[in-house]
């Protein structure tokens, strides 16, 4: 559910008020969901398991960290626009409109291969609302592009983990989360399988 946001006092030089809550609300979105995907990135920092445990384990940290400051950026635009960002997690909860992270204590390679859906969601709606932005604001969109290489840099360093030397992804017919960590890991077990 997506709360309306309430018409802005104010706004920046050259936008219409009516604009600028229009572009917060889309911001508000991605605020949400960065501030889903940092938690989820150390969820999953915590909870990795086996043999690749150090590598994803560490490879994980400097994405939360980059997340944290797309997310603080976001926030700063938003409030920039005249209006109030929202990052408390009941209304994370209340606007989102993707399921909460579902794989706890896994192997490493589970682990990547649930990311890997988290990944493709994000970056979808990243993309969706950078398009949404491109004839309204160019400050705001040149904000999230500049997270899309981020993002799509840090989904393409998931997608190395599961890869097979002909470029085949061992989730690539996988549906959710669930499903594509399963995948990921029986791959890993046995490479043929790809």
């Amino acid at each position: 559910m997506v709360r309306r946001t309430e018409l802005p006092k104010y706004t920046v030089p050259s936008l219409s008020v009516e604009d600028g809550r229009t572009i917060a609300a889309i911001l508000q979105q991605r605020l949400n969901a960065l501030n889903d995907l940092a938690l989820t990135l150390k969820h999953i920092h915590w909870n990795v398991t086996g043999p690749h445990f150090i590598a994803v384990h560490e490879m994980i940290d400097p994405q939360v960290d980059a997340v944290r400051a797309m997310v603080d950026a976001i926030a700063e635009r938003i409030a920039t626009l005249g209006v109030a960002p929202v990052g408390t997690p009941g209304a994370l909860v209340q606007d989102r409109s993707w399921d909460d992270y579902s794989i706890g204590r896994a192997g490493a390679i589970e682990h990547l291969g649930a990311l890997d859906e988290v990944y493709v969601g994000v970056v979808t709606d990243h993309r969706e609302a950078a398009a949404a932005t491109e004839d309204l604001d160019t400050v705001t969109n040149d904000l999230l592009v500049g997270h899309l290489h981020e993002l799509e840099l840090f989904h393409w360093f998931v997608r190395a983990h599961l890869e097979n030397a002909g470029g085949e992804l061992s989730t690539a017919d996988a549906e959710g989360e669930q499903e594509s960590a399963r995948d990921a890991g029986a791959a890993a077990k046995d490479p043929s399988s790809v």
